[in-house]
């Protein structure tokens, strides 16, 4: 199986469990590898038959931006289901992480896999 990626997405939120976390906002980073046959794309050479990597961008922006949780592992749930949901994923693994979170680390935070990878 194939597998469509997207690095290194930041987008600005609110996440944490501190008082003056839930009063600002906070950068999170997401990566993602979606899996996908890409033989049909690749022939066609059409966007209609891609995982159309802008429009599962899109969608966590506006998603993630409007969020208010306290926990990355939430979020990367609530991510992940959209993807999955709404693009017809079958297999993702997604990485959020919390730049700065942690004094000494570049940053902290989860990585989930979900559904099945066809062969």
């Amino acid at each position: 199986m194939d597998t469509v990626f997207i690095e290194d997405l930041r987008i600005e939120t609110v996440i944490g469990i501190y008082d003056w976390e839930r009063q600002i906002r906070q950068v999170v980073a997401l990566d993602l590898e979606m899996a996908f046959d890409n033989r049909k794309p690749a022939a066609s050479d059409k966007i209609v038959d891609t995982l159309d990597y802008k429009a599962v961008s899109k969608r966590l922006i506006a998603f993630v931006e409007a969020a208010h949780y306290e926990l990355v592992e939430t979020l990367a749930e609530e991510c992940a289901r959209i993807v999955r949901d709404e693009f017809g994923v079958a297999w993702l693994r997604l990485r959020v992480a919390k730049p700065g979170a942690v004094r000494g680390s570049k940053a902290v935070g989860v990585v989930i896999e979900r559904g099945s990878k066809p062969a």
